[in-house]
């Protein structure tokens, strides 16, 4: 009987089995590397983007801080300017209540007294003057009592410098200048001048 070596035709197949497996394995191994490749390329990728939008954020959020910078800024111009316009408004409104002052002082002052100065201080009006008399002082007082735009006279000082010669009584008393706004409240009300 005529021996077959099948040896050599399972050596091939063996052999041609494990080129097969290495080659696999050679092929999984590069997928392998691959696919850890692109997953690498991707979350750098991604984390590129996040990176440009935490960019992007930090930008618009040092815009708002500048905006909001000059916000505060406006606001603190804008509170300067109705304070403004606020002093303006009440110095407008009481223009009319100086002429009426005046003409109150002018009004009330009887004859032989005589204004030497005028001090005002809020709405305290310090009058300093001589008078021929002290009836004459009383009767200023009794004078700046009855009026609309003054009340509440006090006397402070009342003397006579030189008794031998000129009698003259020198005098300071204060005054409080009425609530101006009322009284002008009171004369658009009736339409006119009391």
């Amino acid at each position: 009987m005529t021996r077959i070596n099948l040896l050599p035709w399972r050596e091939e197949l063996r052999q041609e089995r494990q080129k097969q497996f290495m080659t696999l394995l050679v092929l999984t191994i590069i997928l392998a590397a691959a696919i850890v490749g692109l997953i690498h390329f991707q979350m750098n990728s991604k984390i590129d983007y996040q990176s440009s939008r935490n960019d992007y954020l930090s930008k618009e959020i040092s815009k708002l801080d500048n905006e909001i910078a000059e916000i505060s800024e406006l606001q603190k111009v804008r509170k300067s300017l109705v304070e403004r316009m606020d002093i303006i408004q009440d110095l407008q409104a009481s223009r009319p209540s100086i002429v009426h002052l005046f003409t109150e002082i002018v009004s009330t002052v009887p004859n032989g007294v005589f204004i030497k100065s005028l001090e005002q201080n809020n709405n305290t009006l310090k009058l300093t003057g001589e008078a021929e008399s002290n009836a004459r002082v009383s009767s200023y007082m009794r004078n700046l009592s009855n009026s609309e735009w003054l009340e509440e006279p006090n006397l402070e000082i009342i003397e006579i410098l030189d008794k031998k010669v000129s009698r003259i009584s020198t005098f300071v008393l204060t005054v409080k200048q009425a609530n101006a706004s009322n009284n002008e409240e009171e004369e658009d009300t009736l339409g006119g001048k009391k």
